[in-house]
């Protein structure tokens, strides 16, 4: 709420939640109107940007409906509980011509921005190896915050690497300007009581050769500070990138290693970046993604992020699962 506050012109008008202690809460933090399901709020309120954040399952029948009533939609990641759920929703705004997104917000971070410049300036030259770290919270946090569906496979499609894993295949879609074509993927159990894994392993290879190592995790110690383990990393022939995110910090630094000449010295640096402050979920990502979708709806330009780039990073997830089960590889 406080980032669609901050966006000139946008006003949310109305809320639909199926927890009456949720909805109650939230209605109580922000003054809008409030039902208990979304179906009633799509007929009495006229939209013009629906954003759903339901149980993965349920995404896709609220998205067909939004754009069949010529609304806009923005759909939490990973958008379904399967890719057929995307494909659906993506065949629903084409037909109606509405705009479909997802908000892989980490293309908007300032570091992964000046990563992408840095690998189009060559500097690290034909990338071969990728490294992509997630750990971010544990299981209880799920059930704590009226969520426990996130733990159920049928309502969410799978554990980490379905809800955090996403974020890095998309990322890393883009970094590299590429497509994964094969995977092999590992799922770990520490915990019997939910049937998604706590822990999700995956290779992915890039059409043009590049591996990509993912470590995706629900179990961080407690004490691990802000309760996130996350790193990204690019090596090259020529040259290294590597991070460790804060999330909503605002201080952040990149590692930069070349040999390129034209490379400015030394030729092993720090880059550091002072983000700019905004209230709300991701920041200033989360700022940049809803103010460029935004602009795409008044300007009638397709979103930088579309629903084809959700439906992606979906299929991949489910040749992870897939590899895990059948211990082999699977090509994309």
């Amino acid at each position: 709420m406080p980032l669609f506050h901050a966006l000139p012109g946008v006003t949310v008008i109305a809320a639909a939640d199926a927890n009456p202690a949720v909805l109650e809460n939230f209605t109580k933090d922000f003054p809008v109107r409030g039902y208990a399901d979304w179906r009633e709020l799509l007929e009495r309120e006229k939209l013009d940007l629906a954003a759903i954040f339901l149980p993965h399952a349920d995404c896709p029948d609220a998205a067909v409906a939004c754009a069949q009533r010529g609304t806009h939609v923005l759909v939490e990641k990973p958008m379904a509980a399967s890719a057929e759920g995307a494909r659906r929703m993506i065949s629903a705004a084409a037909q109606a011509g509405v705009i479909l997104s997802t908000p892989y917000v980490w293309r908007y971070h300032p570091v992964a921005l000046q990563m992408k410049a840095l690998i189009e300036q060559g500097v690290t030259g034909r990338i071969v190896g990728c490294e992509g770290r997630c750990a971010a919270g544990r299981l209880s946090r799920y059930p704590e915050a009226h969520a426990g569906w996130m733990l159920e496979k049928a309502r969410s499609g799978g554990g980490p690497m379905f809800n955090l894993g996403v974020h890095w295949i998309d990322l890393y879609r883009w970094l590299l300007a590429d497509e994964v074509v094969e995977v092999i993927g590992k799922n770990v159990h520490v915990s019997s009581q939910y049937d998604v894994e706590d822990n999700s392993f995956a290779l992915l290879t890039f059409s043009r050769g590049a591996v990509l190592v993912l470590d995706i995790s629900y179990t961080v110690p407690e004490s691990y500070p802000f309760g996130r383990d996350l790193y990204l990393a690019l090596r090259g022939v020529t040259g290294v990138l590597a991070w460790s995110p804060s999330f909503e910090g605002v201080k952040e630094r990149l590692f930069v290693c070349s040999d390129k000449e034209e490379f400015s010295q030394p030729a092993r640096q720090h880059l550091d970046f002072d983000l700019p402050r905004h209230d709300g979920y991701a920041g200033v990502m989360g700022y940049r993604f809803l103010s460029e979708l935004v602009d795409s709806i008044r300007s009638g330009k397709p979103p930088a992020i579309t629903g084809h780039d959700g439906l992606k990073a979906l299929e991949v997830v489910e040749a992870i699962y897939a590899s895990a089960e059948s211990g082999r590889a699977i090509k994309l």
